[in-house]
């Protein structure tokens, strides 16, 4: 699902003037005025310096099949998903999406905070972390692409406030960028990769979504594999699946099973 269809443009010196105020209404204007509460994006009330923003830390999440639907359509226009995207470099345009976004699932299901540095981009998987540079100024963040977009203008991506922030665009609302992603030895699970099978281990399922990333958050502190939240529909309810993997082999597997009761938790319910 695609679950933000606009980007940022400069609104005053502060915030961005979002790309709806400028399109003809779309089949989607609907869902998105009651979904957001905010009808143009916007910086936040607090105030951030470039010292403020820490880096994304790269790590081997995996890519799955959430945020990855390859082909989609957005205004009529349809995009690949890269199959090929180690070594990934390009230069363009990079404008930002702030407080109308914060709190709201990205396009893979994580949670946008505008004060992390992340991205949206239209191609790459999700997750995914490059370098992004301001071409202008020289100024560098590492972020984490883990949105859709943006849709407008043939801009590149569309970063985070905070990353704006770092790289000294946030108050011209766009800046020249250079894309480059880091390679991460990570395993690409998508499910419409063929001969692909990897394990995985369930630890729980949450009814709040808040208690799903606070286990998360425990395991990853102790736990050598991806940790991560997967939502689910079960009997009209919305469930958050806590998961480790995938794991690629039976030695990685007892491995992970040792950590979790090194750690006090089970050792989980084996997946496919």
């Amino acid at each position: 699902m695609i679950t933000r269809l606009c980007c940022a443009a400069l609104l005053g010196l502060a915030l961005l003037q979002g790309c709806s105020s400028a399109e003809k209404k779309s089949a989607g204007d609907e869902y998105q005025a009651t979904r957001y509460s905010q009808d143009q994006d916007a910086a936040p009330l607090k105030h951030i310096g470039p010292d403020d923003v820490s880096d994304a830390v790269p790590r081997a999440d995996p890519i799955l099949a959430a945020g990855n639907k390859s082909p989609y359509t957005v205004n009529g226009a349809t995009y690949e998903i890269l199959k090929e995207y180690r070594n990934y470099k390009e230069r363009g345009t990079a404008s930002w999406y702030g407080s109308k976004f914060h709190g709201h699932e990205t396009s893979n299901g994580e949670i946008f905070d505008l004060y992390t540095a992340s991205a949206a981009h239209k191609t790459l998987p999700l997750p995914t972390y490059a370098r992004v540079t301001n071409l202008d100024n020289g100024r560098s963040v590492v972020v984490r692409v883990n949105d859709r977009g943006p849709f407008h203008g043939g801009r590149l991506i569309d970063l985070s406030y905070a990353a704006a922030v770092k790289l000294g665009y946030m108050e011209k609302g766009v800046a020249r960028v250079e894309v480059e992603v880091l390679n991460i030895a990570g395993v690409d699970d998508r499910r419409d990769a063929p001969g692909t099978h990897y394990r995985y281990l369930q630890l729980g399922a949450f009814g709040e979504q808040a208690s799903a990333q606070r286990m998360q958050g425990e395991l990853q502190g102790f736990v050598q594999a991806p940790v991560f939240v997967s939502e689910v529909e079960s009997s009209g309810k919305t469930l958050y699946r806590v998961r480790i993997g995938p794991v690629a082999d039976s030695e990685e597997f007892a491995l992970v099973q040792q950590q979790l009761r090194d750690g006090g938790y089970p050792e989980g319910q084996p997946l496919p």
